[in-house]
């Protein structure tokens, strides 16, 4: 029963197995109520969300540094800063320890590379960007990181 609610509404599934969770916690007798397979999947998903979103926001990060030095004529360079800040900031907040062994800096700074290939504007050559990533994890992650110091570290 509890593995039709959770295809049809995951909200309100998530809120029922909680109660039921909290109940169990409490000393009630409801281990047959909880949909255990689906609850343990939401868990271990939840570790995977988080990891990725961290990853997507390096990422996004990373290729709003590479714009405003491959692109220095562009119109929007004051913008992709501001954008690096608030990406680095969120990557921040939803970062922790267990994720570095999953985060690949080159992985990511590749990604960027192809983003910033394939987003080609019109505001001039592009000048040549570094082949490998010229940042660490803990750069990116430092609290308020300079976003000027990082873009000059591409030249």
């Amino acid at each position: 029963m509890s593995g039709a609610l959770y295809d049809e509404d995951a909200l309100a599934w998530a809120e029922q197995q909680a109660g039921l969770l909290r109940g169990i916690a409490g000393g009630e007798r409801l281990n047959d109520a909880v949909d255990w397979s689906n609850v343990i999947d939401e868990v271990q998903d939840v570790g995977l969300s988080e990891l990725r979103a961290c990853r997507s926001l390096l990422r996004h990060a990373l290729a709003h540094l590479l714009n405003p030095h491959a692109r220095p004529a562009g119109n929007a360079v004051g913008h992709w800063r501001g954008e690096v800040a608030g990406f680095l900031s969120d990557a921040r907040d939803r970062y922790t320890p267990s994720m570095r062994q999953r985060i690949d800096m080159a992985e990511l700074y590749a990604d960027a590379l192809y983003e910033i290939g394939a987003s080609a504007d019109e505001s001039g050559p592009a000048l040549p960007l570094p082949r490998t990533c010229p940042f660490s994890l803990d750069e990116l992650l430092a609290p308020r990181a300079d976003v000027g110091v990082l873009v000059s570290r591409l030249r």
